[in-house]
């Protein structure tokens, strides 16, 4: 199984000069908004899903580490499987109401 290599604008992936510098700044981390700035739109769907209701949170401006820790406390509050990947919080099942009043309680006020 070989990796996948982040490809550099210039198409170079690795290189055995010592002297190579790199031009290139890393990408800037993304930062994780405050609670209360927040706007978090939460819907049920059913999209290539084979007809199985799945509760969407959506709009969660961060780092990947605190969507997921996200994901991780809406999962354990519903008692059920989801996942968090591609700026969505996938929670299996119809928690719509649930969640809203939740994610209120922690401190996102501006969630829908």
């Amino acid at each position: 199984m070989s990796k996948k290599h982040k490809a550099r604008p210039d198409g170079l992936v690795f290189s055995t000069n010592q002297d190579y510098m790199n031009d290139y700044p890393d990408e800037p981390a993304a930062e994780t908004l405050p609670k209360n700035q927040q706007k978090l739109r939460i819907k049920l769907d059913t999209k290539q899903r084979a007809g199985k209701v799945v509760t969407l949170v959506d709009g969660f401006i961060g780092t990947n580490e605190d969507l997921e820790a996200l994901g991780k406390q809406l999962k354990t509050k519903c008692g059920t499987g989801g996942s968090a990947k591609d700026g969505f919080i996938i929670i299996q099942g119809d928690y719509k109401e649930k969640i809203i009043t939740w994610l209120k309680d922690w401190g996102y006020n501006q969630t829908k």
